[in-house]
């Protein structure tokens, strides 16, 4: 039962279904995952995600596009290169192209 999940399990539900070469913002994810005010709680997942390899938390930035300066996997210049090697390009240093790259999904 999908209620039946917890809260961070709920998130990385959601982060799990953002493709490749995309990104979503925090408010976006605690939205899709039951709740518009779990931004805060989002980062508070990704911060602890227990599988990177299948939760890419890298995939999750503020809502204007900028990288995590406390990105837990290797910092923000970690977050920066996988989301390049994924193809997500930069409008400046730091801050994702969000026009060209921001995750469409809404449901």
């Amino acid at each position: 039962m999908e209620n039946s999940k917890s809260t961070f399990e709920r998130i990385y539900d959601v982060v799990r279904r953002i493709p490749k070469g995309f990104v979503a913002s925090y408010g976006q994810v605690a939205q899709l995952a039951g709740n518009p005010r779990w931004a805060r709680v989002v980062g508070y997942a990704l911060h602890v995600n227990p599988d990177p390899f299948s939760i890419p938390c890298h995939r999750v930035v503020t809502k204007d596009g900028r990288v995590s300066p406390a990105f837990a996997f290797g910092g923000e210049n970690m977050q920066i290169s996988l989301l390049e090697n994924e193809g997500v390009t930069f409008s400046e240093p730091g801050k994702v192209d969000m026009a060209r790259h921001l995750w469409r999904k809404t449901t």
